[in-house]
Formats: structure tokens, sequence, C-alpha cells
């Protein structure tokens, strides 16, 4: 779990997480509701993966 850094969180039941992988910056929105989630890149206006340099 070294590569993955959470930097965002919301909610207990409804979860909403952001994560970054540290190799290549791209970050993730993570999604969860009871039994069910759910993991995505995060896309700019253009349809480009979200990277934090």
């Amino acid at each position: 779990m070294d590569r993955f850094e959470k930097v965002y969180s919301q909610g207990i039941i409804d979860v909403t997480e952001i994560w970054v992988d540290k190799e290549t910056g791209v970050q993730y929105l993570f999604h969860r509701n009871g039994n069910a989630a759910g993991l995505a890149p995060l896309l700019d206006k253009d349809g480009k993966p979200v990277v934090t340099p």
C-alpha cells in the first residue's frame, strides 16, 4: 500500500475518497455505498487523467 496515498475522504456509510498513485501521479476517485463500490481515474475537461505534479 506504499504506492497509493489517500488525499481526501468524506462520509462513513456513503464514502467518497480520492487516492493518488505516487509513482504516476494519477488521481483516482473511490466511492462506496453499502456493499457496492467503484474506482475510476479522475478526468479533466478533455478526458485526460488528472495528474498530481
